[in-house]
């Protein structure tokens, strides 16, 4: 195992004598340690995707073999080991987990207490501990298996000890100890590639052959491939993407420079839809197709080479929703210029429903990632509705494959069929009928996922808000934070909305029949959009749609006072292309479970800007307003990024130098 492990990107390796040395190694640890256990036989690939799981700080090696004695199971849901020794399990852990720095006191902790109640206080005689750095300043721990070692601590969480058919081994106590102590464990599963433990030479020798009977770099290829994606990327993209990825790493580019290609072709695409003309739509329409299969291909590639980083993932993010709103420029531009007077006002539709729904899908993400880490709230009322839906809907994602599935998987119009139907609309009918019918099914999805989420959400009874920064993510600014407190957060959010809607419709039929819309109108929907529940509790279980009530609001009411205002649709456009990035960054801070951005107070909060607006609605400056805060929130995002990206991380090395 230690020669393996150097293979697979160790350069230094210890070997200690039992539980209590491994403990002594972690406590001197400074950065994420990896624990396996001497009776695993894998490839090497194996051990190197879970060094760099890109899942979460802490995650298991998880396997579909039969537990054996010694070994524990454990219960997986979302992608998470939510119990361990479970009855119900849904595999065996794979005898190896990375720890992440900031559980490295409770794994010390889950060493010194197994190694305690083991029989003599230690290890079987024969258990080895080695810990191998993967990278210079990272630390890494590896520690063979001691079978015949009684079970550890906290029967609820862990079971009874005995779910493998008798005393759990050293590796497996571990792993037992952390989960009773509540730490967060991702599950890593095994797939096209070998892994196995042994108990015995001739099990030794069959996994040693299963492992040679395998192309590891094809294998490893395959793999880059998202295990479940939607259909068209599954069926229309990713049976040749990977051919794509491997010129890529053989070349040398790396995912980023992957992403900025296919940023490049989106931008392309948005201008031929612009330029309209049928070669043209054709050709944006081709373009916007690669494009998407690049964007594939970033993801792919940095799977392939294990590449990964937290500036990468948020740059994937940042750079797919970016790529989509210009396309949704170029087709509003193209169907302006072909004689269609709201073609702006389409594609500023068709933006704000795209965010108000990736901030639900967020939300009810983190929602149920939390509900699956407490398995006995939401297991306490099976009936209802909303029980049955999810018993359904998991019914449905297990049945991989079938017309049902992929229904599923399509109802809810994902980015691969989102850019499919623009593309061939674009190509065949032109930006006007590509438009409508991205808005069309955009709606109906949301109403479809939304209804159904809200149901589930009901019966979960989990509250989400609650576990981060709620100011924070509902964006809320100096104003928000000092108005007087209100009991309910969602139903003021929902009026904020009904009422900035109210507004824009009023600003709508004002503009279009010649009349001014009155400044008193704008303070209305200002109070409407008031920020009085922001100090309130979030812990009710339909509070994690606040955030996106939120953007919706804040939208609508720009909108609705640069209609009012009579400002140039396109740079009412800009405006709120500049206010999803600043929101996009938000969200993807909190997947990436990174800080707030290190100027975020200077974007001023969604109550101050509104109320700038407001005013300039009064002072009949809107085009001026809107220009000038568009560029200052462009400039505040710029530098954010900036400072949260180079300048921050290379303080933290030890001083600032320059990127190149």
């Amino acid at each position: 195992m230690a020669a393996q492990w150097r293979r697979a990107g160790a350069d230094d390796v210890r070997v200690a004598a039992d539980l209590t040395e491994l403990a002594d190694l972690v406590a001197d640890a400074t950065g994420p340690v990896l624990v396996s256990g001497a009776d695993l036989v894998a490839h090497t690939a194996v051990l190197r995707h879970l060094a760099t799981s890109p899942v979460g700080p802490t995650v298991a090696l998880v396997l579909t073999d039969p537990p054996a004695p010694g070994q524990a199971t454990v219960r997986e849901e979302r992608g998470q080991v939510v119990e361990v020794g479970a009855a119900d399990a849904s595999g065996v852990f794979g005898g190896a987990l990375r720890v992440g720095a900031a559980d490295l006191p409770a794994l010390a902790d889950a060493a010194r207490r197994a190694a305690g109640s083991a029989p003599g206080g230690a290890c079987a005689p024969d258990a080895r501990l080695v810990e191998p750095v993967p990278a210079p300043g990272v630390s890494a721990v590896d520690v063979a298996s001691a079978p015949g070692v009684a079970a550890a601590d906290a029967p609820s969480k862990t079971g009874a000890g005995d779910a493998g058919g008798g005393p759990l081994g050293a590796v497996d106590r571990l792993v037992a100890g952390l989960a009773a102590r509540g730490t967060l464990i991702f599950a890593h599963r095994v797939r096209l590639l070998v892994a196995h433990r042994v108990g015995d030479e001739a099990q030794r020798a069959a996994a040693e052959a299963a492992v040679a009977a395998v192309d590891e770099d094809r294998a490893e290829l395959k793999l880059s491939v998202k295990e479940r994606d939607d259909f068209f990327t599954t069926f229309f993209v990713s049976t040749w993407s990977p051919y794509v990825t491997k010129a890529a790493a053989r070349i040398g580019i790396g995912p980023t420079g992957v992403t900025m290609v296919s940023v490049a072709f989106a931008v392309a695409a948005a201008v031929l839809f612009g330029a309209g003309g049928r070669p043209a739509l054709v050709a944006g329409a081709v373009l916007l197709y690669l494009g998407f299969v690049l964007d594939c291909v970033d993801g792919q590639l940095a799977r392939y080479t294990r590449h990964f980083s937290a500036w990468g993932g948020w740059l994937d993010t940042m750079a797919d929703r970016f790529k989509e709103y210009v396309v949704y420029a170029g087709l509003g531009f193209g169907a302006t210029h072909a004689g269609f007077r709201y073609g702006w006002a389409l594609a500023l539709a068709a933006m704000t429903l795209q965010t108000v729904r990736h901030m639900t899908d967020t939300w009810y993400g983190a929602l149920h990632d939390e509900a699956a880490r407490r398995p006995k709230v939401v297991s306490a009322d099976a009936g209802g509705i909303g029980g049955k839906l999810n018993a359904a809907s998991t019914r449905v994602q297990a049945d991989t494959g079938s017309v049902s599935y992929w229904l599923k998987r399509t109802v809810v119009f994902p980015i691969g069929e989102r850019w499919a139907l623009i593309a061939i609309a674009a190509a065949l009918f032109g930006p006007l009928v590509a438009l409508v019918t991205v808005l069309v099914w955009g709606t109906l999805a949301f109403a479809y996922t939304l209804g159904l989420r809200t149901l589930r959400a009901r019966w979960m009874r989990v509250p989400v808000l609650t576990t981060v920064d709620a100011g924070l993510h509902r964006d809320d600014g100096l104003l928000a934070r000092t108005l007087q407190s209100m009991r309910r957060p969602l139903p003021v959010a929902l009026v904020a909305v009904l009422g900035a809607a109210a507004l824009l419709g009023w600003a709508l039929w004002a503009v279009h029949g010649g009349r001014d819309v009155p400044g008193w109108g704008v303070v209305l929907a200002l109070v409407l959009l008031a920020g009085a529940a922001s100090r309130a509790p979030h812990g009710g279980s339909l509070d994690w749609l606040v955030p996106a009530a939120l953007r919706a609001a804040e939208y609508l009411f720009a909108i609705a006072v640069g209609v009012a205002g009579r400002a140039p649709a396109w740079l009412i456009f800009g405006y709120v292309l500049v206010l999803t990035l600043h929101h996009y960054d938000l969200t993807a801070r909190l997947e990436k479970r990174q800080s707030a951005p290190p100027l975020h107070a200077a974007t001023l909060g969604w109550l101050g800007r509104s109320v700038l607006l407001a005013a300039a609605a009064t002072a009949g400056t809107v085009s001026f307003a809107l220009a000038t805060m568009t560029a200052y929130l462009f400039v505040v995002f710029v530098a954010s990024v900036v400072l949260a990206w180079v300048v921050l991380p290379a303080r933290a090395r030890g001083g600032v130098r320059s990127p190149g």
